[in-house]
């Protein structure tokens, strides 16, 4: 499930947060069909999320054991010799990722697929969690989470304030600015984080989005307020917009784009309110545009992937994550916890080479979820001979 943020922030190069790991980081990634059995893992998701009221739902949610994608690092990124098949190559690639905050969201897995495949990358992180996040790097506390396939562990070259709701110095209101939990950091706007890392790095090849806010995502959405749903407009859709403006002048032809959505864009999914259900469908409305309008100036590729509901901090702020959980394991084809890495590894596909001629895409990542049109568990169909997947 996509999640909900609190205003995602960006702007300057704060010091460099960079890996203690000397060891080599992996270059080439290949999906394996291995399946390895295991408990469910650690489910991540966008980056923040409001604050919101939890819904009195009294939902009990068993884990169910899943099959596992294996991410698997083939070569050292010294070795330029092709491999046979069809690897997913980023090594000389740079990577942005605005919307990483801890090790615990989509961004953070989409990373760590890049990262695995050699390419290189750039976190923005919102200013008031900056310093909490790079200090829980330096002191070692995503290290397990850093862990790639190689064993090395995922280098974050450089870490920048970043706040997307926000696109130049002009639009910040004083009380912004004079907010203790903005002291000490300068240049997180939009459009002073793209001229950074212009000025530390000269381009980028990848752009991520992994932010939103919904700050009344717990309220129906007849009862939002007009602040409420243009806040959730502006954090969770525009700000996209807003990234692709200022960063499509330092991307190299041939780039691409990712954002995040949820299938409430375009289905009822009750509690999924406050407007983020409309910011979404602005979203994948937004990205087939700007597919065009990119592509056409600038040879880069804009696509967005739908995922399923995961276990995450962001998500729990909705209220009710373990029962859609649930659901979609009851409902879905494909009978399983969703898991972040496999978000993660779909994001590094749409990255590539291999996908080069997919733009304008909505990529569902959801178990297969998205192509039901009942609700398999209902007693209606107690009487139906409906095929299970036993090995749960």
């Amino acid at each position: 499930m996509t999640s909900v943020t609190p205003n995602m922030h960006v702007a300057i190069a704060r010091p460099s947060t960079v890996s203690s790991c000397e060891g080599s980081k992996s270059s080439i990634a290949v999906f394996s069909s291995n399946v390895k059995r295991t408990s469910c893992a650690k489910l991540k998701s966008s980056c923040y999320i409001a604050s919101t009221k939890l819904l009195s739902m009294n939902v009990k949610s068993s884990p169910l054991r899943f099959g596992k994608m294996i991410t698997k690092a083939m070569s050292d990124s010294s070795d330029t010799k092709p491999l046979p098949g069809l690897p997913v190559d980023l090594r000389g690639k740079r990577a942005f990722i605005a919307g990483i905050a801890d090790d615990n969201g989509y961004g953070w897995a989409i990373a760590k697929s890049l990262a695995a495949a050699g390419a290189e990358i750039l976190v923005g992180t919102w200013v008031p969690a900056l310093n909490i996040f790079e200090t829980s790097l330096r002191r070692g506390k995503f290290d397990e989470s850093r862990v790639l396939p190689d064993g090395s562990l995922m280098e974050i070259t450089k870490v920048y304030p970043l706040d997307a709701v926000y696109d130049t110095p002009e639009d910040v209101p004083e009380d912004i600015k004079t907010n203790k939990r903005y002291a000490g950091s300068s240049k997180w706007t939009v459009k002073e984080v793209a001229e950074s890392v212009k000025e530390d790095f000269g381009t980028i090849d990848i752009l991520v989005h992994s932010l939103a806010n919904g700050p009344e995502v717990s309220k129906p959405l007849l009862e939002t307020s007009r602040y409420g749903y243009l806040t959730a407009i502006s954090a969770s859709s525009y700000s996209f917009i807003s990234l692709l403006k200022h960063f499509v002048p330092i991307m190299n032809p041939g780039g691409a784009t990712i954002s995040l959505t949820y299938i409430a864009s375009e289905r009822i999914i009750p509690g999924y309110g406050g407007g983020m259900s409309s910011a979404k469908a602005a979203l994948e409305s937004d990205t087939q545009v700007l597919a065009f309008e990119a592509g056409r100036k600038h040879r880069i590729r804009v696509n967005t992937i739908s995922a399923g509901p995961l276990r995450s901090r962001a998500a729990k702020a909705i209220g009710f994550i373990d029962m859609m959980i649930d659901y979609s394991s009851e409902n879905a084809p494909l009978q399983k916890e969703l898991a972040a890495e496999e978000v993660g590894n779909a994001a590094a596909f749409l990255a590539s080479p291999l996908a080069s001629a997919i733009t304008g895409t909505v990529l569902y990542v959801d178990n297969g979820l998205n192509a039901m049109g009942v609700g398999v568990d209902s007693p209606v169909f107690k009487d139906l001979d409906i095929p299970r997947d036993n090995r749960n």
